[in-house]
């Protein structure tokens, strides 16, 4: 993860290295002032701490021996990512003591001592992983927090997800194509995935670290989100925003909280629209590679916009012309909708959920044909002559004749050309 420099305090991470271990880590690190609390209601909701506690039990605690051995001590070849955090390693654990069952193949991510990230991320991760359940988030299977003399070790054993992440796929030219009717579902799953943080729990969190690299997908192309470590709760009743540090990836954090530290679900809204433009485009939220005009994607799509004749333009070449031109244009207006400036006016991710749902269908009944390079050809091409005004009809017949003509005057000239090599 690229954090924002001048948000990341690395002498207080340096002092959480040795705090206490998860069980007493009671305040979720967030500050008194900081809290959204409702004082006109007389049971305020619970917070993730709070919530937490009832569901540890759900998730296993390894020894760092069992992890040790489970990663081959690590190996370099069984990392499979790495990031602010550490290292992510593929791993194979036996089941629980006393307990049949098969090995399971796992992934299992280390906590740099000198990572952008520290325990106050890991501690967040745990609580709020320990807490949801939801078919388009990551599950965490278990963790490990030791305390030895030669230094801390905090890791974390999730699900393993055989396809990696989003953007290894619609990034890497090397590799195969995502189908459009693919990315579809992959940014659906995505979608829900925020819409259940948003809107479906007992308390808001807010993911404040949405990106294609954080959108695993499984072996059936199923979007995950991973990596909590930035997650927060969302404000309570009363309450429109969250103040905190702005922390995050450049490219994706939504300008509002950028400038003002008010941290809203609309704030992932706001990077899930960049997401979606990154997975029509086939391109990242900045390439400095590029053409300066090209360098920012959400810059360069607005000189293509979705009604403009342009707008095919804008569309992964990969995709070889095979996606059906109105449905794009569609997503396209959802995105641009999730990008605007004023985070009161963009949708709520269950309106974004309906909206794509729709989408899918309208598409899945509705056939295109021809392909969508003939769709576009067609904007440019003359109508037909029943369609035509007369004097129109004309001038193509006359066209018609010059061009027999000079058919007629090049064939003339080949044969005394070929008979004059034959004398």
């Amino acid at each position: 993860m690229i954090c924002f420099n001048q948000f990341k305090d690395r002498s207080k991470t340096r002092l959480q290295k040795s705090a206490p271990t998860l069980k007493s880590q009671s305040k979720f690190n967030v500050s008194e002032s900081e809290r959204a609390t409702s004082s006109c209601s007389a049971t305020p909701p619970r917070r993730i701490t709070e919530i937490y506690e009832e569901k540890a039990q759900n998730l296993r605690v390894f020894t760092f021996a069992e992890l040790k051995q489970a990663t081959n001590n690590f190996n370099r070849l069984l990392k499979i990512g790495e990031g602010g955090f550490g290292c992510v390693y593929k791993g194979t654990i036996n089941p629980p003591e006393g307990k049949a069952g098969d090995p399971m193949i796992v992934a299992i991510k280390k906590l740099s001592k000198d990572g952008c990230q520290g325990h106050k991320q890991w501690v967040a991760e745990v609580q709020i992983l320990g807490v949801v359940d939801h078919p388009n988030l990551v599950k965490l299977i278990g963790y490990c927090a030791v305390d030895a003399e030669r230094g801390i070790q905090r890791l974390l054993v999730f699900e393993y997800m055989p396809k990696k992440s989003l953007d290894e796929h619609i990034f890497n030219r090397a590799g195969s194509t995502l189908s459009w009717e693919r990315r579809l579902q992959i940014i659906l799953g995505a979608a829900e995935g925020l819409a259940y943080l948003h809107e479906e729990l007992e308390i808001q969190v807010i993911y404040r670290d949405f990106k294609s690299s954080n959108i695993l997908l499984d072996g059936e192309f199923k979007a995950k989100l991973s990596d909590f470590g930035l997650a927060r709760e969302g404000p309570t009743a009363g309450h429109t925003h969250v103040s905190t540090a702005v922390v995050g990836t450049y490219g994706y954090a939504a300008p509002d909280y950028i400038e003002t530290g008010h941290l809203t679900s609309k704030s992932d809204v706001w990077s899930f629209g960049v997401v979606v433009y990154e997975m029509l485009t086939g391109r990242r939220s900045l390439e400095r590679e590029l053409p300066k005009p090209e360098q920012k994607l959400l810059e360069w799509v607005k000189q293509n916009p979705a009604d403009s004749r342009r707008f095919s333009m804008i569309i992964d070449p990969r995709l070889e012309n095979d996606y059906p031109l109105s449905a794009a244009r569609k997503v396209a207006k959802l995105a641009d909708s999730c990008l605007v400036r004023s985070g009161k006016e963009r949708p709520k991710m269950s309106k974004v959920v309906e909206a794509l749902k729709d989408i899918i269908a309208e598409a899945a009944a509705c056939v295109e044909s021809p392909p969508v390079k003939y769709l576009e050809d067609a904007e440019d091409s003359p109508a037909p002559a029943e369609q035509m005004a007369p004097s129109i009809k004309r001038r193509f017949t006359h066209l018609a004749k010059i061009s027999e003509n000079l058919d007629g005057v090049n064939t003339r000239r080949f044969m005394m050309m070929q008979r004059a090599k034959v004398t």
